[in-house]
């Protein structure tokens, strides 16, 4: 089989199955593991598919946002995961900031008690927070009903008064070359903010994040720890010499 005609066999599958594994491919183009993780490369940098754990999987639009109750049921797991070891980060007399995404907000429950303060845009939070006992602040801003995120100017302005010890965020894509992106252009500053006022900057995000590009950049691969569930070493290989990834298995 021709190149050509294997990267077409590889991107119909794709487009008809949403997620293919190696094997898969490996079975339905006779060719070897090799030549296939080769062929995923390739076809990713053309922005044709995403790597994922042990496969590929069909790009998403970049202006889908999904609801919060939508992102909480997916990957539950390996949210989990993710922010048990981000809050194992949190020290005492630390003030932080939380954005309001679903696998950050998965970080309250293991959070310590006391000795911290919280400063956050995720109005689904501040309850969680204030049940454990810990000070928190609220930014100002509109609220959006699909993220339950405050942002805008206001948002902007409130952040103006604060400096953060460490800081932590969600994106909606994760990629080598365009860096840190979400579908909301409002939230995108919001958060491109709060990383600029914090001594050191986390990404929450699980595996299907990485390879996607959304509509709004947030910020390029430097200065940042990105920490998430499972990634295939290939994967790891196209970020590592960009930024430090952190692949947290229990």
């Amino acid at each position: 089989m021709l190149t050509s005609e294997r990267h077409q066999l590889i991107l119909q599958m794709i487009k008809e199955q949403g997620v293919v594994k190696i094997q898969e491919l490996v079975d339905a183009t006779q060719a070897s593991e090799s030549t296939i993780r080769r062929d995923l490369t390739v076809l990713e940098e053309e922005k044709l598919l995403k790597r994922v754990h042990g496969g590929a999987a069909k790009l998403h639009g970049m202006i889908i946002e999904q609801s919060m109750p939508e992102k909480y049921s997916q990957n539950l797991d390996g949210k989990q995961k993710i922010a048990k070891y981000a809050a194992s980060l949190v020290e005492a007399g630390d003030c932080i900031y939380l954005d309001a995404g679903s696998t950050v907000k998965e970080m309250i429950e293991y959070l310590p008690e006391k000795d911290l303060v919280v400063v956050t845009n995720g109005l689904m939070h501040v309850e969680q927070l204030l049940d454990k006992g810990i000070r928190v602040y609220v930014i100002g801003g509109y609220a959006k009903a699909a993220t339950r995120a405050l942002a805008g100017g206001s948002a902007l302005a409130s952040l103006e008064q604060y400096h953060f010890d460490k800081c932590f965020l969600g994106a909606n894509g994760i990629h080598p070359i365009h860096g840190f992106t979400t579908p909301d252009p409002e939230e995108a500053v919001v958060k491109k903010k709060a990383l600029s006022i914090s001594r050191e900057t986390f990404f929450l995000a699980d595996h299907t994040k990485f390879g996607e590009i959304s509509f709004a950049n947030i910020t390029d691969l430097k200065k940042i720890t990105i920490i998430t569930d499972e990634l295939d070493e290939d994967i790891v290989d196209l970020y590592k010499d960009k930024t430090t990834v952190k692949v947290v298995s229990a």
